[in-house]
């Protein structure tokens, strides 16, 4: 009899665990990005419908910078705030596609998180490094209180302060792309070894939910990007800026767009070829990206023209924005500036803002446009508005 009830409550449970996966599973193919894929990882992991995990971190393996970055983290940062969302969820009986839903309980924007986005590790730290370990060796590790003293030295513990800690890969195609990082920092409740096998199959589901999602976005970078400065081209402006102003809109919040026109290019390009001038297209590309915010877009509008979208930004501060590209492109040395009439290669930019110069996309263009205009009008190497 003992054994039959042993049979019966081990198929219960292979149940449970088999319903928990489809679920998680099911959550990951509702979408491609990768943002919203990663976040359905963790919360599989760490929601009380799912592995019910304390907390837990992801990492993606770049291999072309070859470093082990932090993506995000969720999890409470302190047992009372811990409480206070374990009481809500149970409040509103919230089970896993809830969670999903909502969103409300995501930490990728708390303190936890960013901490988690700081973590940069090379492929090549080997020694203590338990990331490293991980992707190299794609096997999974389980910390207890006596061996994770072994690694006291490697960052994430540092970070995470555990007393207990499992790591396991993501896994695609026999590479491993990521790895998940789960502990019980508040419950102390033991990791046992069907916890570890859970996260394992789940996380062999996860690596190949990420890879799909970044051979997607990769799909729809290439489609939307100009081929020789890699920036946004010009259909895709259109479509940032027309998404961009309707979200201002339902928001209330500001929005500026910046016009950017290199000064006396044909002069370069006549003189040195339009190979030179590509040349020149791509250098300044680079400095927009490296020197404009995270959540602005920069854009190939067209010729030697360049756009730049900047969200949440009211004229005032945009217009700060732009002076500053603009003195960073004149303090730059361009290859062969010395041929242009004031021996340097500058720019000339123009500026609007919703909604005060207009409500719809075409009408900040145009009024971006004008004041580019009077920029080149005033002697060029200027920034209007």
């Amino acid at each position: 009899m003992e054994e039959i009830a042993k049979i019966k409550q081990d198929l219960e449970r292979a149940k449970v665990e088999l319903s928990i996966l489809y679920e998680i599973s099911n959550a990951m193919r509702t979408t491609l990005k990768l943002d919203e894929i990663l976040y359905i990882i963790l919360t599989g992991v760490t929601a009380h419908a799912g592995l019910g995990f304390n907390r837990a971190l992801l990492f993606l393996v770049n291999e072309k910078e070859g470093i082990i970055e932090g993506k995000m983290g969720i999890g409470p940062e302190t047992g009372e705030e811990a409480n206070r969302i374990w009481t809500q969820i149970e409040q509103e009986k919230m089970d896993f596609e809830d969670l999903i839903s909502a969103q409300k309980f995501s930490n990728s924007e708390t303190g936890f998180s960013a901490q988690v986005q700081h973590l940069k590790i090379s492929l090549r730290e080997k020694n203590e490094n338990l990331l490293t370990l991980v992707a190299l060796e794609g096997m999974p590790l389980h910390l207890t209180g006596e061996t994770i003293q072994s690694y006291s030295q490697s960052p994430i513990v540092q970070m995470l302060k555990s007393e207990e800690l499992v790591l396991t890969p993501l896994r695609a195609k026999d590479k491993v792309n990521g790895i998940i990082a789960a502990d019980n920092f508040i419950t102390k409740k033991p990791i046992t070894k069907d916890d570890l096998r859970m996260l394992i199959m789940l996380s062999n589901q996860a690596g190949l939910a990420i890879e799909n999602s970044q051979l997607y976005e990769k799909t729809v970078m290439r489609a939307h990007m100009d081929s020789l400065t890699e920036l946004w081209n010009h259909g895709y402006f259109q479509y940032l800026l027309q998404t961009g102003m309707e979200e201002a809109k339902a928001t209330g919040a500001a929005l500026s767009l910046i016009m950017l026109d290199i000064d006396d290019f044909k002069i370069y390009n006549d003189m040195l070829g339009h190979q030179a001038g590509d040349k020149i297209l791509k250098e300044l590309a680079t400095l927009l990206k490296n020197q404009s915010r995270k959540m602005d877009y920069v854009c190939r509008y067209g010729g030697e023209e360049f756009t730049i979208i900047l969200p949440q930004t009211e004229k005032k501060e945009a217009f700060l924005i732009a002076e500053r590209l603009r003195i960073d492109i004149e303090k730059h040395a361009f290859s062969h500036e010395e041929i242009l009439p004031h021996k340097k290669l500058t720019a000339s930019l123009g500026l609007s803002s919703f909604p005060r110069d207009g409500h719809l996309p075409a009408e900040l263009i145009t009024a971006s446009d004008k004041a580019l205009y009077q920029a080149k009008h005033k002697g060029k190497n200027n920034t209007c508005c």
